[in-house]
Protein backbone atom coordinates (compact mmCIF):
# COMPACT_ATOMS: atom_id res chain seq x y z
CA UNK A 1 0.00 0.00 0.00
CA UNK A 2 1.49 3.34 -1.04
CA UNK A 3 1.89 6.21 1.40
CA UNK A 4 -1.32 8.36 1.46
CA UNK A 5 0.45 11.59 0.53
CA UNK A 6 -2.70 13.61 -0.16
CA UNK A 7 -4.29 12.62 3.14
CA UNK A 8 -1.09 13.44 4.99
CA UNK A 9 -0.92 16.88 3.37
CA UNK A 10 -4.42 17.69 4.64
CA UNK A 11 -4.17 15.94 8.01
CA UNK A 12 -0.85 17.49 9.04
CA UNK A 13 -2.21 21.05 9.54
CA UNK A 14 -5.26 19.59 11.31
CA UNK A 15 -2.94 17.80 13.74
CA UNK A 16 -1.05 21.07 14.08
CA UNK A 17 -4.30 22.84 14.94
CA UNK A 18 -5.02 20.35 17.74
CA UNK A 19 -1.45 20.53 19.05
CA UNK A 20 -1.44 24.34 18.97
CA UNK A 21 -4.77 24.57 20.76
CA UNK A 22 -3.48 22.21 23.46
CA UNK A 23 -0.45 24.38 24.35
CA UNK A 24 -0.83 25.77 27.91
CA UNK A 25 -2.28 29.28 28.09
CA UNK A 26 0.93 30.91 29.31
CA UNK A 27 3.06 29.37 26.53
CA UNK A 28 1.85 31.72 23.82
CA UNK A 29 5.19 32.01 22.05
CA UNK A 30 5.52 28.24 21.95
CA UNK A 31 2.07 28.01 20.36
CA UNK A 32 3.10 30.47 17.66
CA UNK A 33 6.27 28.59 16.81
CA UNK A 34 4.45 25.26 16.84
CA UNK A 35 1.85 26.58 14.38
CA UNK A 36 4.58 27.98 12.15
CA UNK A 37 6.50 24.68 12.17
CA UNK A 38 3.39 22.71 11.22
CA UNK A 39 2.64 25.16 8.39
CA UNK A 40 6.21 24.80 7.09
CA UNK A 41 5.98 21.00 7.32
CA UNK A 42 2.75 21.17 5.30
CA UNK A 43 4.57 23.29 2.72
CA UNK A 44 7.19 20.56 2.44
CA UNK A 45 4.50 17.93 1.82
CA UNK A 46 2.84 20.18 -0.75
CA UNK A 47 6.20 20.47 -2.51
CA UNK A 48 6.48 16.68 -2.52
CA UNK A 49 3.00 16.47 -4.10
CA UNK A 50 4.08 18.93 -6.80
CA UNK A 51 7.30 17.01 -7.49
CA UNK A 52 5.59 13.62 -7.65
CA UNK A 53 2.83 14.89 -9.94
CA UNK A 54 3.53 14.15 -13.61
CA UNK A 55 1.91 16.75 -15.91
CA UNK A 56 2.13 14.25 -18.77
CA UNK A 57 0.49 11.46 -16.78
CA UNK A 58 -3.13 10.63 -16.03
CA UNK A 59 -5.74 13.25 -15.23
CA UNK A 60 -5.98 12.49 -11.50
CA UNK A 61 -2.86 11.26 -9.77
CA UNK A 62 -1.76 10.21 -6.25
CA UNK A 63 -5.27 8.88 -5.90
CA UNK A 64 -6.73 7.37 -2.73
CA UNK A 65 -10.02 5.51 -2.52
CA UNK A 66 -11.59 3.85 0.53
CA UNK A 67 -15.12 2.82 1.43
CA UNK A 68 -16.71 5.25 3.86
CA UNK A 69 -20.54 5.24 3.96
CA UNK A 70 -21.16 2.28 1.69
CA UNK A 71 -24.96 2.27 2.06
CA UNK A 72 -25.13 5.73 0.47
CA UNK A 73 -22.38 5.27 -2.10
CA UNK A 74 -19.99 7.65 -0.33
CA UNK A 75 -16.30 6.89 -0.70
CA UNK A 76 -13.26 8.69 0.66
CA UNK A 77 -11.72 9.52 -2.70
CA UNK A 78 -8.87 11.92 -3.28
CA UNK A 79 -6.87 12.81 -6.37
CA UNK A 80 -5.19 15.84 -7.89
CA UNK A 81 -4.84 17.27 -11.35
CA UNK A 82 -2.47 20.11 -12.24
CA UNK A 83 -4.97 22.77 -11.16
CA UNK A 84 -5.39 21.16 -7.75
CA UNK A 85 -1.62 20.83 -7.30
CA UNK A 86 -1.10 24.52 -8.11
CA UNK A 87 -3.74 25.64 -5.59
CA UNK A 88 -2.51 23.28 -2.88
CA UNK A 89 0.95 24.77 -3.36
CA UNK A 90 -0.49 28.29 -3.17
CA UNK A 91 -2.33 27.50 0.07
CA UNK A 92 0.66 25.84 1.70
CA UNK A 93 2.92 28.72 0.60
CA UNK A 94 0.70 31.48 1.99
CA UNK A 95 -0.17 30.03 5.41
CA UNK A 96 3.34 30.45 6.95
CA UNK A 97 3.29 34.10 5.86
CA UNK A 98 -0.20 34.54 7.30
CA UNK A 99 1.04 33.14 10.62
CA UNK A 100 4.15 35.32 10.64
CA UNK A 101 2.17 38.42 9.72
CA UNK A 102 -0.35 37.75 12.47
CA UNK A 103 2.32 36.97 15.07
CA UNK A 104 0.98 39.55 17.55
CA UNK A 105 -2.63 39.86 16.33
CA UNK A 106 -4.01 37.53 18.99
CA UNK A 107 -1.76 38.43 21.90
CA UNK A 108 -3.78 38.85 25.10
CA UNK A 109 -4.96 42.40 25.36
CA UNK A 110 -7.45 43.81 27.78
CA UNK A 111 -9.96 45.90 25.92
CA UNK A 112 -12.72 48.26 26.97
CA UNK A 113 -14.75 45.18 27.92
CA UNK A 114 -12.49 42.66 29.67
CA UNK A 115 -12.19 40.39 26.66
CA UNK A 116 -8.93 38.53 26.05
CA UNK A 117 -7.67 37.14 22.78
CA UNK A 118 -6.68 33.46 22.99
CA UNK A 119 -3.45 33.20 21.03
CA UNK A 120 -3.56 29.42 20.76
CA UNK A 121 -7.08 29.50 19.35
CA UNK A 122 -6.20 32.04 16.67
CA UNK A 123 -3.35 30.04 15.18
CA UNK A 124 -5.16 26.72 15.61
CA UNK A 125 -8.09 28.07 13.58
CA UNK A 126 -5.76 29.20 10.79
CA UNK A 127 -4.25 25.71 10.54
CA UNK A 128 -7.72 24.15 10.62
CA UNK A 129 -8.81 26.31 7.68
CA UNK A 130 -5.67 25.26 5.81
CA UNK A 131 -6.48 21.58 6.34
CA UNK A 132 -10.05 21.97 5.06
CA UNK A 133 -9.04 24.01 2.03
CA UNK A 134 -6.36 21.51 1.01
CA UNK A 135 -8.68 18.53 1.22
CA UNK A 136 -11.26 20.48 -0.80
CA UNK A 137 -8.69 20.77 -3.59
CA UNK A 138 -8.03 17.01 -3.35
CA UNK A 139 -11.55 15.56 -3.07
CA UNK A 140 -12.84 13.64 -6.09
CA UNK A 141 -16.00 12.51 -4.29
CA UNK A 142 -18.68 15.20 -4.39
CA UNK A 143 -19.95 14.40 -0.89
CA UNK A 144 -16.47 14.57 0.65
CA UNK A 145 -15.90 17.89 -1.08
CA UNK A 146 -19.21 19.25 0.18
CA UNK A 147 -18.45 18.39 3.80
CA UNK A 148 -15.21 20.36 3.88
CA UNK A 149 -16.55 23.11 1.60
CA UNK A 150 -19.10 23.84 4.33
CA UNK A 151 -17.03 22.93 7.40
CA UNK A 152 -14.41 25.61 6.67
CA UNK A 153 -17.08 28.24 7.37
CA UNK A 154 -16.96 27.49 11.10
CA UNK A 155 -13.32 28.39 11.83
CA UNK A 156 -13.57 31.33 9.43
CA UNK A 157 -16.60 32.63 11.33
CA UNK A 158 -14.63 32.67 14.58
CA UNK A 159 -11.56 34.22 12.93
CA UNK A 160 -13.65 37.11 11.59
CA UNK A 161 -15.92 37.64 14.58
CA UNK A 162 -13.58 36.73 17.41
CA UNK A 163 -10.29 38.16 16.15
CA UNK A 164 -11.34 41.26 14.29
CA UNK A 165 -9.40 44.37 13.37
CA UNK A 166 -8.45 46.66 16.25
CA UNK A 167 -7.84 49.62 13.95
CA UNK A 168 -11.38 50.28 12.79
CA UNK A 169 -12.97 53.74 12.87
CA UNK A 170 -15.26 52.72 15.74
CA UNK A 171 -15.02 52.44 19.49
CA UNK A 172 -14.48 49.02 21.04
CA UNK A 173 -18.17 48.34 21.60
CA UNK A 174 -19.21 49.38 18.11
CA UNK A 175 -16.20 47.57 16.61
CA UNK A 176 -17.32 44.34 18.29
CA UNK A 177 -20.78 44.86 16.81
CA UNK A 178 -19.32 45.42 13.35
CA UNK A 179 -17.17 42.28 13.65
CA UNK A 180 -20.16 40.21 14.68
CA UNK A 181 -22.22 41.61 11.81
CA UNK A 182 -19.47 40.83 9.29
CA UNK A 183 -19.00 37.30 10.65
CA UNK A 184 -22.73 36.53 10.64
CA UNK A 185 -23.15 37.96 7.14
CA UNK A 186 -20.25 35.82 5.90
CA UNK A 187 -21.76 32.74 7.51
CA UNK A 188 -25.34 33.31 6.32
CA UNK A 189 -24.41 34.02 2.70
CA UNK A 190 -22.21 30.95 2.48
CA UNK A 191 -24.64 28.73 4.40
CA UNK A 192 -27.48 29.62 2.05
CA UNK A 193 -25.25 28.79 -0.90
CA UNK A 194 -24.22 25.55 0.79
CA UNK A 195 -27.81 24.49 1.50
CA UNK A 196 -28.78 25.04 -2.12
CA UNK A 197 -25.74 23.02 -3.15
CA UNK A 198 -26.73 20.23 -0.74
CA UNK A 199 -30.06 19.89 -2.54
CA UNK A 200 -28.14 19.66 -5.83
CA UNK A 201 -25.71 17.09 -4.35
CA UNK A 202 -28.65 14.92 -3.31
CA UNK A 203 -30.23 15.39 -6.75
CA UNK A 204 -26.98 14.33 -8.40
CA UNK A 205 -26.91 11.12 -6.35
CA UNK A 206 -30.53 10.37 -7.29
CA UNK A 207 -29.70 10.78 -10.97
CA UNK A 208 -26.22 9.21 -11.07
CA UNK A 209 -26.36 6.76 -8.16
CA UNK A 210 -22.89 7.79 -7.01
CA UNK A 211 -20.91 10.77 -5.74
CA UNK A 212 -17.66 9.69 -7.42
CA UNK A 213 -16.35 11.94 -10.18
CA UNK A 214 -14.59 9.04 -11.89
CA UNK A 215 -17.70 6.84 -11.87
CA UNK A 216 -19.88 9.64 -13.20
CA UNK A 217 -17.34 10.33 -15.98
CA UNK A 218 -17.27 6.62 -16.90
CA UNK A 219 -21.07 6.45 -16.93
CA UNK A 220 -21.26 9.47 -19.22
CA UNK A 221 -18.63 8.04 -21.57
CA UNK A 222 -20.42 4.69 -21.79
CA UNK A 223 -23.81 6.32 -22.33
CA UNK A 224 -25.35 4.73 -19.23
CA UNK A 225 -25.85 8.17 -17.66
CA UNK A 226 -27.86 10.62 -19.71
CA UNK A 227 -29.27 13.51 -17.69
CA UNK A 228 -32.41 15.23 -18.88
CA UNK A 229 -31.67 18.78 -20.03
CA UNK A 230 -33.75 20.52 -17.36
CA UNK A 231 -32.40 18.24 -14.63
CA UNK A 232 -28.80 18.98 -15.59
CA UNK A 233 -29.46 22.70 -15.67
CA UNK A 234 -31.10 22.72 -12.25
CA UNK A 235 -28.26 20.70 -10.72
CA UNK A 236 -25.70 22.98 -12.36
CA UNK A 237 -27.40 26.08 -10.92
CA UNK A 238 -27.41 24.54 -7.45
CA UNK A 239 -23.67 23.92 -7.58
CA UNK A 240 -22.81 27.18 -9.33
CA UNK A 241 -24.78 29.33 -6.88
CA UNK A 242 -22.74 28.04 -3.94
CA UNK A 243 -19.47 28.52 -5.79
CA UNK A 244 -20.47 32.02 -6.96
CA UNK A 245 -21.13 33.06 -3.35
CA UNK A 246 -17.73 31.75 -2.28
CA UNK A 247 -15.94 33.23 -5.32
CA UNK A 248 -17.49 36.00 -4.85
CA UNK A 249 -19.40 36.90 -8.02
CA UNK A 250 -21.65 39.95 -8.36
CA UNK A 251 -24.38 40.26 -7.01
CA UNK A 252 -23.51 37.65 -4.34
CA UNK A 253 -20.38 39.53 -3.26
CA UNK A 254 -21.59 41.88 -0.54
CA UNK A 255 -20.32 39.79 2.36
CA UNK A 256 -16.68 40.16 1.25
CA UNK A 257 -16.04 43.89 1.92
CA UNK A 258 -17.54 43.54 5.41
CA UNK A 259 -15.54 40.40 6.20
CA UNK A 260 -12.22 41.74 4.91
CA UNK A 261 -12.78 45.16 6.45
CA UNK A 262 -13.46 43.85 9.94
CA UNK A 263 -10.95 40.97 9.92
CA UNK A 264 -7.28 41.38 10.72
CA UNK A 265 -5.05 41.71 7.64
CA UNK A 266 -3.78 38.08 7.83
CA UNK A 267 -7.35 36.75 8.14
CA UNK A 268 -8.40 38.99 5.24
CA UNK A 269 -5.65 37.32 3.20
CA UNK A 270 -6.91 33.92 4.33
CA UNK A 271 -10.39 34.84 3.07
CA UNK A 272 -9.63 36.20 -0.39
CA UNK A 273 -6.31 34.54 -1.26
CA UNK A 274 -7.09 31.04 0.04
CA UNK A 275 -10.73 30.27 0.96
CA UNK A 276 -12.37 32.09 -1.96
CA UNK A 277 -10.22 30.14 -4.42
CA UNK A 278 -12.21 27.03 -3.52
CA UNK A 279 -15.20 28.59 -5.29
CA UNK A 280 -13.44 29.25 -8.61
CA UNK A 281 -11.60 25.93 -8.44
CA UNK A 282 -14.89 24.10 -7.93
CA UNK A 283 -16.37 25.75 -11.03
CA UNK A 284 -13.63 24.09 -13.07
CA UNK A 285 -13.70 20.74 -11.31
CA UNK A 286 -17.40 20.19 -10.67
CA UNK A 287 -19.56 22.54 -12.76
CA UNK A 288 -17.79 21.95 -16.07
CA UNK A 289 -17.00 18.28 -15.51
CA UNK A 290 -20.35 17.16 -14.09
CA UNK A 291 -22.65 19.38 -16.14
CA UNK A 292 -20.97 20.16 -19.48
CA UNK A 293 -24.11 20.98 -21.47
CA UNK A 294 -25.58 23.14 -18.71
CA UNK A 295 -22.26 24.94 -18.38
CA UNK A 296 -22.39 25.91 -22.06
CA UNK A 297 -26.05 26.91 -21.68
CA UNK A 298 -25.27 29.24 -18.76
CA UNK A 299 -22.06 30.70 -20.22
CA UNK A 300 -23.52 33.91 -21.73
CA UNK A 301 -25.22 34.91 -18.46
CA UNK A 302 -22.15 34.04 -16.37
CA UNK A 303 -19.87 36.06 -18.65
CA UNK A 304 -22.14 39.08 -18.22
CA UNK A 305 -22.07 38.67 -14.43
CA UNK A 306 -18.29 38.32 -14.51
CA UNK A 307 -18.02 41.46 -16.63
CA UNK A 308 -20.21 43.36 -14.17
CA UNK A 309 -17.98 42.13 -11.33
CA UNK A 310 -14.87 43.40 -13.15
CA UNK A 311 -16.20 46.89 -13.81
CA UNK A 312 -18.33 47.29 -10.69
CA UNK A 313 -15.62 46.10 -8.30
CA UNK A 314 -13.06 48.43 -9.86
CA UNK A 315 -15.41 51.43 -9.89
CA UNK A 316 -16.37 51.00 -6.25
CA UNK A 317 -12.71 50.51 -5.30
CA UNK A 318 -11.93 53.92 -6.82
CA UNK A 319 -14.29 55.60 -4.36
CA UNK A 320 -13.23 53.78 -1.20
CA UNK A 321 -11.91 55.66 1.84
CA UNK A 322 -10.96 52.48 3.73
CA UNK A 323 -7.73 50.74 2.65
CA UNK A 324 -8.92 47.21 3.38
CA UNK A 325 -12.31 47.67 1.74
CA UNK A 326 -10.52 49.03 -1.34
CA UNK A 327 -8.51 45.80 -1.57
CA UNK A 328 -11.73 43.83 -1.07
CA UNK A 329 -13.50 45.50 -3.99
CA UNK A 330 -10.36 45.13 -6.11
CA UNK A 331 -10.52 41.40 -5.38
CA UNK A 332 -14.14 41.28 -6.54
CA UNK A 333 -12.96 42.77 -9.83
CA UNK A 334 -10.12 40.24 -10.07
CA UNK A 335 -12.44 37.31 -9.36
CA UNK A 336 -14.54 38.56 -12.26
CA UNK A 337 -11.51 38.09 -14.52
CA UNK A 338 -10.97 34.57 -13.16
CA UNK A 339 -14.59 33.51 -13.74
CA UNK A 340 -14.58 35.13 -17.18
CA UNK A 341 -11.50 33.10 -18.09
CA UNK A 342 -13.10 29.87 -16.88
CA UNK A 343 -16.29 30.30 -18.90
CA UNK A 344 -14.60 31.68 -22.01
CA UNK A 345 -14.13 27.97 -22.75
CA UNK A 346 -10.70 28.42 -24.35
CA UNK A 347 -7.35 26.96 -23.33
CA UNK A 348 -5.81 30.43 -22.95
CA UNK A 349 -8.73 31.62 -20.85
CA UNK A 350 -8.78 28.66 -18.47
CA UNK A 351 -4.99 28.46 -18.17
CA UNK A 352 -4.97 32.20 -17.49
CA UNK A 353 -7.78 31.83 -14.93
CA UNK A 354 -5.86 29.17 -13.02
CA UNK A 355 -2.65 31.18 -13.18
CA UNK A 356 -4.71 34.20 -12.06
CA UNK A 357 -5.86 32.30 -8.98
CA UNK A 358 -2.23 31.73 -8.02
CA UNK A 359 -1.01 35.22 -8.86
CA UNK A 360 -3.98 36.96 -7.28
CA UNK A 361 -3.40 35.02 -4.08
CA UNK A 362 0.23 36.10 -3.90
CA UNK A 363 -0.28 39.72 -4.99
CA UNK A 364 -3.24 40.27 -2.67
CA UNK A 365 -1.29 38.73 0.19
CA UNK A 366 1.64 41.06 -0.46
CA UNK A 367 -0.50 44.19 -0.68
CA UNK A 368 -2.86 43.38 2.18
CA UNK A 369 -0.14 42.28 4.60
CA UNK A 370 1.94 45.41 3.97
CA UNK A 371 -1.24 47.45 4.40
CA UNK A 372 -1.83 45.59 7.66
CA UNK A 373 1.64 46.50 8.90
CA UNK A 374 0.93 50.13 8.02
CA UNK A 375 -2.48 50.12 9.70
CA UNK A 376 -1.11 48.54 12.88
CA UNK A 377 1.40 51.39 13.19
CA UNK A 378 -1.05 54.24 12.67
CA UNK A 379 -4.14 52.58 14.16
CA UNK A 380 -6.42 53.60 11.29
CA UNK A 381 -7.73 52.06 8.07
CA UNK A 382 -8.78 55.41 6.58
CA UNK A 383 -6.76 56.60 3.58
CA UNK A 384 -7.18 60.23 4.64
CA UNK A 385 -5.20 59.59 7.85
CA UNK A 386 -2.00 58.95 5.90
CA UNK A 387 0.43 60.97 3.81
CA UNK A 388 4.15 61.15 3.17
CA UNK A 389 4.83 57.67 4.53
CA UNK A 390 7.61 57.06 1.97
CA UNK A 391 9.70 59.76 3.66
CA UNK A 392 9.58 58.13 7.11
CA UNK A 393 9.31 54.45 6.11
CA UNK A 394 10.80 54.04 2.60
CA UNK A 395 11.01 50.22 2.66
CA UNK A 396 7.39 49.92 3.74
CA UNK A 397 6.37 52.36 1.01
CA UNK A 398 8.47 50.52 -1.59
CA UNK A 399 6.96 47.13 -0.85
CA UNK A 400 3.50 48.71 -0.78
CA UNK A 401 4.19 50.12 -4.25
CA UNK A 402 5.24 46.75 -5.64
CA UNK A 403 2.11 45.12 -4.18
CA UNK A 404 0.01 47.89 -5.75
CA UNK A 405 1.70 47.50 -9.14
CA UNK A 406 1.08 43.75 -9.02
CA UNK A 407 -2.59 44.44 -8.32
CA UNK A 408 -2.85 46.55 -11.49
CA UNK A 409 -1.04 43.77 -13.44
CA UNK A 410 2.13 45.63 -14.36
CA UNK A 411 4.22 43.76 -16.98
CA UNK A 412 7.06 41.91 -15.28
CA UNK A 413 4.91 40.88 -12.31
CA UNK A 414 2.90 37.66 -12.09
CA UNK A 415 -0.68 38.95 -12.52
CA UNK A 416 0.12 40.52 -15.89
CA UNK A 417 0.64 37.16 -17.60
CA UNK A 418 -2.55 35.66 -16.18
CA UNK A 419 -4.69 38.71 -16.98
CA UNK A 420 -3.29 38.83 -20.52
CA UNK A 421 -4.12 35.15 -21.10
CA UNK A 422 -7.65 35.61 -19.74
CA UNK A 423 -8.29 38.61 -22.03
CA UNK A 424 -6.81 36.87 -25.09
CA UNK A 425 -8.75 33.69 -24.38
CA UNK A 426 -11.99 35.62 -23.93
CA UNK A 427 -11.48 37.86 -26.96
CA UNK A 428 -10.98 34.94 -29.35
CA UNK A 429 -14.49 33.65 -28.59
CA UNK A 430 -16.33 36.68 -27.16
CA UNK A 431 -14.63 39.81 -28.53
CA UNK A 432 -17.15 42.32 -27.14
CA UNK A 433 -16.83 40.90 -23.62
CA UNK A 434 -13.04 40.94 -23.93
CA UNK A 435 -12.95 44.57 -25.08
CA UNK A 436 -15.21 45.83 -22.30
CA UNK A 437 -13.24 43.86 -19.69
CA UNK A 438 -10.09 45.79 -20.57
CA UNK A 439 -11.62 48.84 -18.88
CA UNK A 440 -11.08 46.99 -15.63
CA UNK A 441 -7.34 47.34 -16.20
CA UNK A 442 -7.65 51.12 -16.62
CA UNK A 443 -9.69 51.40 -13.44
CA UNK A 444 -7.22 49.18 -11.58
CA UNK A 445 -4.43 51.61 -12.44
CA UNK A 446 -6.59 54.43 -11.11
CA UNK A 447 -7.50 52.97 -7.71
CA UNK A 448 -4.08 51.50 -6.95
CA UNK A 449 -2.01 54.51 -7.96
CA UNK A 450 -4.38 56.95 -6.24
CA UNK A 451 -4.15 54.81 -3.09
CA UNK A 452 -0.37 54.95 -3.20
CA UNK A 453 -0.32 58.68 -3.96
CA UNK A 454 -2.64 59.55 -1.07
CA UNK A 455 -0.96 57.39 1.54
CA UNK A 456 2.72 57.38 0.63
CA UNK A 457 3.54 60.63 -1.17
CA UNK A 458 3.17 64.32 -0.35
CA UNK A 459 4.05 66.10 2.87
CA UNK A 460 4.40 64.04 6.04
CA UNK A 461 1.32 64.40 8.20
CA UNK A 462 1.87 64.85 11.96
CA UNK A 463 0.02 61.59 12.57
CA UNK A 464 2.44 59.63 10.35
CA UNK A 465 5.73 61.12 11.56
CA UNK A 466 6.34 58.31 14.02
CA UNK A 467 5.62 55.41 11.63
CA UNK A 468 8.50 52.93 11.80
CA UNK A 469 9.85 51.03 8.82
CA UNK A 470 9.43 47.29 8.34
CA UNK A 471 11.09 45.03 10.88
CA UNK A 472 12.92 41.76 10.22
CA UNK A 473 9.85 39.58 10.79
CA UNK A 474 7.77 41.77 8.48
CA UNK A 475 10.46 41.73 5.79
CA UNK A 476 10.51 37.92 6.08
CA UNK A 477 6.82 38.02 5.14
CA UNK A 478 6.91 40.54 2.31
CA UNK A 479 10.20 39.95 0.49
CA UNK A 480 9.57 36.27 -0.46
CA UNK A 481 6.08 37.15 -1.76
CA UNK A 482 7.52 39.91 -3.93
CA UNK A 483 10.20 37.50 -5.13
CA UNK A 484 7.56 34.98 -6.22
CA UNK A 485 5.60 37.73 -8.01
CA UNK A 486 8.67 38.75 -9.98
CA UNK A 487 9.62 35.14 -10.74
CA UNK A 488 6.14 34.26 -12.05
CA UNK A 489 6.04 37.51 -13.98
CA UNK A 490 9.24 36.66 -15.80
CA UNK A 491 8.93 32.87 -15.93
CA UNK A 492 5.38 31.52 -15.49
CA UNK A 493 6.24 28.25 -17.27
CA UNK A 494 6.35 26.04 -14.11
CA UNK A 495 2.69 26.82 -13.39
CA UNK A 496 1.41 26.83 -16.96
CA UNK A 497 3.06 23.47 -17.71
CA UNK A 498 1.39 22.10 -14.61
CA UNK A 499 -2.14 23.29 -15.41
CA UNK A 500 -2.32 23.09 -19.21
CA UNK A 501 -3.00 19.31 -19.39
CA UNK A 502 -5.82 19.70 -16.84
CA UNK A 503 -7.28 22.54 -18.90
CA UNK A 504 -7.30 20.31 -21.99
CA UNK A 505 -9.24 17.68 -20.05
CA UNK A 506 -11.73 20.29 -18.89
CA UNK A 507 -12.30 21.60 -22.42
CA UNK A 508 -12.75 18.01 -23.57
CA UNK A 509 -15.43 17.55 -20.89
CA UNK A 510 -17.48 20.40 -22.36
CA UNK A 511 -16.64 19.39 -25.96
CA UNK A 512 -14.99 22.72 -26.76
CA UNK A 513 -12.00 23.52 -28.94
CA UNK A 514 -10.11 26.76 -29.30
CA UNK A 515 -11.43 28.98 -32.10
CA UNK A 516 -9.29 28.92 -35.20
CA UNK A 517 -7.53 32.20 -36.00
CA UNK A 518 -9.24 34.19 -38.73
CA UNK A 519 -5.94 34.52 -40.60
CA UNK A 520 -3.92 31.34 -40.88
CA UNK A 521 -0.16 31.62 -40.68
CA UNK A 522 1.51 31.08 -44.04
CA UNK A 523 3.46 27.85 -44.34
CA UNK A 524 6.71 27.86 -46.21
Amino acid sequence: MSFPLLTATAVLPAVGAIATAAVPAKRRTAAKWLALLFSLATLVLAAVVAVRFDPGGGRFQLTESHAWIADFGVRYELGVDGIGVALIALTALLIPFVILAGWHDADPQETGSTRWRPTQGFFALILLVEAMVIISFEATDVFVFYIFFEAMLIPMYFLIGGFGDRAGPHGEKEAATQRSYAAVKFLLYNLVGGLIMLAAVIGLYVVAGTFSLSEIAEARASGSLDMATNTERLLFLGFFFAFAVKAPLWPLHTWLPNAMGEATAPVAVLITAVVDKVGTFAMLRFCLQLFPEASKWATPAILVLALISIVYGALVAVGQRDIKRLVAYASISHFGFIIMGIFAMTSQGQSGATLYMVNHGISTAALMLVAGFLISRRGSRLIADYGGVQKVAPVLAGTFLIGSLATLSLPGLGPFVSEFLVLVGTFTRYPVIGIIATFGIVLAALYTLVLYQRTMTGPVKPSTEGIADLKVRELAVVVPLIGVLIFLGVYPKPVTELVNPAVKHTLSDVHKKDPKPEVEAAHK
